[in-house]
């Protein structure tokens, strides 16, 4: 069957257990609720604080928005699925699906960098911090992560509209992706394989490489730090960083270096489920809340909403 005329697609979601889906319904209605809240919270409170216009806000606020965008291009989907008795997407969700989310997941790895990258100038240079990481050098930053994002879901997106389904439309995953789509195809998938296995190279390994670069200086200049409550904050924030962009990387990195031969649903099931659900949710918890100056930006839309 030609894909071209197509309309439709089934997806099977996490599980065909009525039971398990009314209780992975309200987890992911939860997680959506929480990701899509505190990321908004934190684009209002850096938008409508001036002295959050800064660049290390700046990258925040994109990250934010970029985590926005990938909850909602899955899990309103997800939620569909699980809640009513359609099981379906279109030729056109699904395509639009996939481009959103490739956006989002190759902006979401440069930024991980760009971020590690404005961290490691504030602490190894602090006094230059302010020459270097001017707001030129955050509009270039921010313009090379859309380029990169943009290139990568463009190219991604194109490759698969030239596959043919001749066989089953179900696809048995939980949303539109990449490996499971190969996996569905009739049409040779070589091409499609090696640009994924590019991007796989340069995106996750290479910005994984440079984010653990930037905190390994991170971690030399802490260790110089001579008061011990000094260096026991530092540490924290820079151990939760490196656990969030790990938790992010390392799935994303083993789902898309292997062959489409090789997708086995349930687990990759799972381990999509950490880089779509899990780190979107975590982001603002471990990048922004945490932090005095969003901390009082906040409670300045909460006293705004107030009046």
């Amino acid at each position: 069957m030609n894909e071209s005329v197509v309309t439709e697609f089934v997806i099977l979601g996490l599980t065909q257990n009525p039971e398990l889906q009314r209780v992975l319904s309200i987890v992911f209605l939860f997680v959506y609720l929480v990701a899509f809240l505190g990321n908004v919270l934190i684009v209002i409170a850096i938008i409508s604080n001036t002295t959050l216009h800064t660049p290390m806000y700046l990258l925040l606020l994109a990250l934010a928005v970029v985590d926005v965008i990938c909850t909602t291009s899955i899990i309103p989907k997800i939620l569909e699925t699980m809640l009513t008795s359609r099981k379906t997407i279109s030729y056109g969700g699904r395509m639009s699906q996939l481009f959103f989310f490739t956006w989002s997941l190759g902006a979401e790895m440069v930024l991980f960098t760009t971020v590690a990258y404005d961290r490691y100038v504030a602490i190894c240079f602090p006094l230059r911090y302010s020459a270097i990481m001017n707001h030129q050098m955050c509009a270039a930053l921010l313009s090379t992560v859309m380029v990169i994002a943009v290139t990568n879901s463009w190219v991604h997106t194109g490759l698969i509209l030239r596959l043919t389904f001749c066989g089953s439309n179900t696809i048995d995953h939980f949303f539109c992706e990449i490996p499971p789509l190969l996996a569905m195809s009739c049409s040779p998938v070589r091409i499609n394989e090696v640009m994924v296995y590019v991007a796989d190279l340069t995106l996750a390994v290479g910005d994984f490489t440079l984010t653990c670069i930037s905190y390994g200086f991170i971690i030399v200049a802490i260790l110089r730090i001579r008061t011990t409550e000094g260096k026991r904050k530092a540490f924290s924030t820079c151990s939760s960083h490196l656990i969030v962009v790990s938790l992010y990387y390392s799935p994303v990195i083993y789902t898309y270096i292997r062959p489409a031969s090789s997708y086995t649903c349930e687990r990759d099931k799972v381990v999509a489920a950490l880089y779509t659900l899990v780190t979107p949710t975590l982001n603002p918890i471990v990048y922004s809340f945490r932090n005095k100056d969003m901390q009082t930006g906040i409670r300045k839309v909460f006293a705004s909403l107030k009046r």
